[in-house]
């Protein structure tokens, strides 16, 4: 019985020890956001976030608070965190619409989509995800810093996904669907005419032209190929691939068709 007693009072006595320890302490907020920030720069992004938190738990109403909630989002960005710097930068957004750093939190939304593009050959959901956040960068922050980047990064994501749709393309080709091929090739001409992807596109839509019989077709892809991309080596294939038939590329005007508005 005695042992039992004293065994009682180490456990109370410890937790009243371990209790006093994490008391909470109200501390200024310029203290909280400078500890956070501290952190962040030893690159102690998880006590950041904790740190940013705290500014707001503290003093919910305070400028350092709008701050800090910007501040945890970029610490859980760096930590590759990046559900849960959406949730603080979706919520930032709402309820801070007119904020001097509103368009800060737009850019670092979309690089938390961007950031996640995974390589082409798998799933894009991130990729046309990081489309549009940047696009959502360069509607609400024109004339920007973020802007600018914003339009640099998003010509990369559509060469990215016109990347995918040129993979696939390939995937159904080799397997002789043509049809399915000719579709995917088209949507690069007709969505991402401005990306290097495009003269391979073109190149194959006359294989498949070719492949299928479509002779008069292949010949107009082939002009619209050499008048975009004269001197690029998928022209130089394409126009060898044509002679093999005893074929030349030849203009053919059509009123109001996808090769007339790529060369428009």
């Amino acid at each position: 019985m005695y042992r039992y007693l004293i065994g009682l009072m180490c456990v109370l006595f410890l937790t009243a020890c371990d209790e006093t320890e994490n008391a909470y302490v109200e501390k200024p907020a310029t203290e909280l956001y400078a500890k956070g920030y501290r952190e962040l720069v030893a690159g102690d992004y998880k006590d950041a976030a904790a740190s940013f938190d705290e500014v707001e738990r503290q003093h919910p109403y305070s400028e350092w608070a709008t701050r800090g909630q910007l501040m945890a989002a970029y610490a859980h960005y760096l930590k590759s965190e990046y559900d849960k710097a959406l949730v603080l930068l979706d919520t930032f957004i709402q309820l801070h619409p007119g904020h001097k750093d509103v368009c800060y939190a737009y850019y670092l939304r979309s690089l938390c989509f961007y950031d996640r593009i995974l390589n082409v050959d798998r799933d894009q959901k991130a990729t046309t995800e990081a489309l549009q956040a940047l696009s959502a960068v360069t509607k609400k922050c024109p004339d920007t810093r973020y802007a600018r980047d914003a339009l640099f990064k998003i010509d990369l994501v559509k060469d990215h996904l016109a990347g995918k749709e040129l993979s696939v393309g390939r995937y159904y080709m080799n397997r002789e669907l043509y049809l399915a091929a000719i579709n995917r090739f088209q949507t690069v001409v007709d969505v991402y005419p401005m990306t290097t992807h495009a003269p391979e596109a073109l190149h194959r839509l006359v294989e498949c032209y070719l492949a299928v019989g479509l002779k008069k077709e292949a010949q107009v892809v082939a002009a619209v190929l050499g008048h975009n991309f004269p001197g690029n080596e998928w022209y130089a294939d394409t126009y060898l691939l044509l002679c093999d038939e005893d074929l030349r590329p030849a203009w053919i005007k059509t009123s109001d068709s996808w090769v007339n508005r790529l060369v428009k």
